[in-house]
């Protein structure tokens, strides 16, 4: 074993050997207990960023170590590699998006090798290859053919000027973010998935998600939006026409006074055919970007329709305004309007002078001229059911309305249906044919894939198989047709990759039934919270869909959830002389800290000249302050990133970057390397069974064993490794202090240090790799399992006793674990020094602990 750490030499060969010798190659072992980890696959954006570090350190620790608890382990890697920031970037380096995606690919895939990451690569996809996307054509038509897929009408952010549809990201102040046209709202046809159909089965079944955090199954059940109310009927007064709204309040139906439809409901549209102020609003609510998060926050306005509809229970005429704060996409596009006991209701009759009603009792000081009363209570001015509280009244009205064929009650979501059309180009084409009269049909199976063409020339307004009319003509029963030339959402490709990398070469189906069940669901799923509602909720309803067409059984994609937190570091900049920020890297700042570490001065290495600090921010472009993480592994190696990355903080909290840290890290490193360097030359080691140890040697073994105790808790139930990573540095300080001189030593020192070892192999895989083929048994370390708890090393033989006179310490002494008072305190007495402070004096108590203290109060 070499004398000195050498990191850059040792990992390079070491990830060689596990390459040669497929050391993480993954196959199914129906004996043996699986363990499927995964983590978030990323963008291929071109280089790797602290965030993509941590992540994957966190995946790459909790599959060696499961693997070292003797399962098979699963962890493969892919590309999520669809999106508009390529077909950007092909526009910006004057290139195609396939051809700047596989490159960078190629670049960042190097870079997690360079991190010794234990993946199996036979199974890595990129959901950009048509092996990949023909599947998701085949099973979007299955749904088609099952009832869950459907066309409809819906709005999009359109620019005038690029005659191009927009994603919500690209439209910046209400403009488009090329032409800087002001973005008009347009219908235009979209392929939705009915993910409503499963709306109570998601809700119901994060139950059984133990291993998710809190905070994640509350904001899905907050997305879901589970709501029990009244659905009815407005009959317009004078006309054929009606209109639902769904309420969760039927106890205040009697204080409705205007009804507000969506400028864009079908009734608004038809009364602004006579109505020039209505269609002119009409118009600027479209051309508005709102969304159901803006309607708390704008200014409410609407204008009457000059309808009027008929009150379901009392006959009586309310007028019906198209308003702004009702939007058609929610719900269907129609509220009835309290204003007594909604506060939005309440503004907008404030602000048109509408009636207020106030029909539920309130406290004395409550006053419905100021402002709704929104708490629930009894009705008041209610008629027949005045008195009742809110349960009896929603029972009571609810079945008038039904008697009277006028409502019902119903069971209503926030959740709507998955819009999955986008008309971007870089995506997987929407297997749909479009015939001339104007019926919509899928691909037949044996016509997939759709190709994408990648070779291509980005214009940077439209994509390229819209304005390739060849590229979409196509037959159907002989009949000239034209393919879809919208794409899916690249939402699509991440709700099932964790399937098909179960078996990701099939080519004769979707995936292997009997492969897929063999290691799904995934154990132990890892990512950023930024992801707990989309991309979750698509998994999970994905999940279901692969199962109801008989390719899984399990209800679930994941069992256990990790959300790791970001990576923030420190930040400086320098004003401009127009008052803009210049934000300088910290690899360019030289700092001066106080003795608490907080920064006191900040220069600029390349000039010398002072810079302003900015505190820790998360790290990224805008502010110039992400750290390459090849840079660090170039100077320090992979496993002291690894090992800084997992010892700063606990994985779902904030990282905040450190220089002197990544440096600590380092020196660990190199200490334990020192230790194992020095044991290896110490001299042969004989077996532990048959020897005679001293106390010290025993207190050794005990620490070690405890610390196997806690590590093994830390990694493998409570994902704390940070704290495990503190216990084996506190280990190490005990270890260091152990003799190598007798055959005992060397033998309880071969213990502790390959425990050591094996402790640190998930988080340091290539430096445990060198030492343990120095020190280790002949087994590889990655095949080697984690260690043993000893219980008899915990047992205690001695204790040391605390022994105070009247509180105050005068001696410790060392006695068998199991002796008694009246033996601890005789050995007491004799102490010298205990005697000096009890000679001549009355015992008058003598207090003791077990194990721990004898306090004898004397006078």
């Amino acid at each position: 074993m070499e004398s000195i750490y050498n990191p850059q030499t040792i990992e390079a060969q070491v990830q060689k050997h596990w390459a040669e010798n497929k050391t993480f190659k993954a196959q199914e072992k129906p004996g043996q207990e699986k363990f499927y980890c995964l983590s978030m696959f990323p963008y291929p954006s071109g280089r790797l960023h602290m965030g993509h570090v941590r992540n994957y350190s966190l995946g790459d620790v909790i599959s060696r170590y499961q693997r070292m608890q003797g399962k098979n382990v699963m962890q493969p890697m892919g590309w999520d590699a669809f999106g508009l920031p390529a077909e950007n970037a092909a526009i910006k380096n004057n290139s195609a998006p396939a051809k700047w995606t596989y490159q960078n690919i190629d670049y960042m895939r190097n870079q997690l090798k360079s991190l010794g990451f234990g993946y199996d690569w036979d199974r890595e996809l990129a959901t950009c290859s048509k092996e990949y996307y023909r599947w998701e054509q085949w099973f979007f038509t299955k749904l088609y053919e099952k009832g869950l897929v459907y066309k409809k009408n819906a709005t999009v952010n359109w620019d005038p000027v690029d005659q191009t549809v927009l994603a919500n990201e690209q439209v910046i102040d209400g403009r488009g973010w090329r032409s800087g046209a002001i973005v008009e709202k347009k219908e235009i046809p979209q392929w939705f998935i009915k993910i409503t159909d499963y709306a109570e089965e998601l809700l119901n079944d994060l139950d059984q998600l133990e291993g998710w955090p809190e905070q994640v199954k509350t904001m899905q059940k907050n997305w879901i939006g589970r709501s029990e109310g009244v659905e009815m009927t407005f009959q317009v007064a004078d006309s054929d026409d009606s209109f639902e709204i769904y309420t969760t309040r039927p106890d205040t139906i009697m204080g409705v006074t205007y009804v507000a439809l969506a400028a864009t409901h079908p009734l608004s549209i038809k009364a602004s055919e006579n109505n020039a102020e209505l269609a002119e609003f009409i118009k600027q609510c479209k051309a508005e970007n709102a969304t159901e998060a803006d309607m708390a926050n704008i200014e409410k306005k609407g204008v009457d329709t000059g309808l009027k509809a008929v009150h379901p229970l009392t006959g009586e005429l309310v007028p019906v305004w198209a308003a702004n704060f009702v939007l058609m996409d929610y719900g269907s596009g129609a509220v009835m309007s309290v204003p007594g006991h909604d506060q939005r209701d309440f503004e907008f009759a404030t602000k048109y002078g509408l009636e207020i009603k106030q029909v539920i009792e309130g406290s004395e000081n409550d006053d419905i001229s100021v402002a709704a009363i929104t708490e629930k209570g009894k009705l008041i001015n209610s008629g027949e059911f005045d008195g009742l509280n809110f349960k009896k009244a929603f029972k009571q009205i609810a079945w008038k309305l039904s008697q009277e064929g006028k409502g019902e009650i119903k069971v209503n979501y926030r959740l709507r249906d998955w819009g999955v059309s986008r008309q971007r180009y870089w995506g997987t084409p929407i297997p749909m044919i479009n015939l001339e009269n104007g019926e919509s049909v899928p691909v037949p199976a044996d016509q997939l894939p759709v190709e994408l063409p990648e070779d291509v020339v980005m214009n940077g307004v439209t994509s390229p198989i819209k304005d390739d009319p060849e590229w979409a003509k196509t037959t159907y029963n002989g009949e000239a047709a034209f393919r879809e030339t919208d794409t899916f959402d690249t939402f699509m490709e991440s709700s099932w990759y964790y399937a098909r990398y179960c078996s990701p070469s099939e080519d004769g189906q979707m995936l292997d039934p009997e492969k897929a069940n063999y290691w799904l669901p995934v154990d132990q799923y890892i990512g950023g919270i930024e992801h707990a509602i989309l991309h979750l909720l698509y998994a999970r309803f994905f999940h279901k869909l692969l199962r109801d067409v008989g390719l899984v059984e399990s209800d679930e994609p994941f069992k256990s959830l990790l959300c790791q937190g970001m990576v923030l570091a420190d930040t400086y900049y320098r004003e401009a002389e127009n008052g803009a920020q210049e934000w300088i890297s910290p690899t360019d700042v030289e700092v001066e800290r106080d003795e608490k570490g907080k920064i006191i001065a900040a220069k600029s290495k390349i000039d010398g000249e002072p810079v302003i600090s900015a505190g820790m921010s998360k790290m990224s472009k805008s502010k110039n302050n992400g750290i390459d993480p090849q840079s660090v592994i170039d100077q320090f190696g992979a496993d002291t990133v690894r090992l800084f990355i997992m010892f700063t903080s606990p994985p779902e909290q904030t990282l905040e970057w450190s220089d002197s840290g990544v440096e600590g890290a380092h020196r660990f490193l190199k200490r334990v390397w020192k230790l194992a360097h020095d044991f290896s030359e110490s001299g042969d080691a004989p077996a532990l069974e048959g020897l005679s140890l001293n106390s010290a040697q025993k207190a050794t073994r005990r620490e070690l064993h405890k610390t196997i105790a806690k590590v093994s808790d830390d990694i493998g139930r409570r994902n704390t490794f940070n704290t495990a990573i503190a216990a084996v540095m506190e280990l190490m300080n005990h270890v260091t202090k152990q003799s190598m001189e007798t055959p005992e030593d060397r033998a309880v020192m071969q213990e502790a240090v390959r425990g050591i070892i094996l402790m640190l192999t998930p988080i340091v895989p290539h430096f445990a790799h060198e030492v343990w083929n120095a020190i280790g048994d002949g087994t590889a370390v990655e095949d080697t399992l984690w260690p043993a708890i000893d219980e008899s090393a915990l047992v205690e033989d001695e204790k040391l006793i605390i022994v105070q006179v009247n509180g105050k310490l005068r001696a410790k002494i060392t006695v068998s674990a199991d002796a008694q008072q009246d033996a601890v305190q005789a050995l007491a007495m004799d102490d010298e020094n205990v005697s000096k402070f009890t000679e001549g004096k009355t015992i008058r108590k003598v207090i003791f602990v077990p194990g721990k203290l004898l306090n004898i109060v004397a006078n």
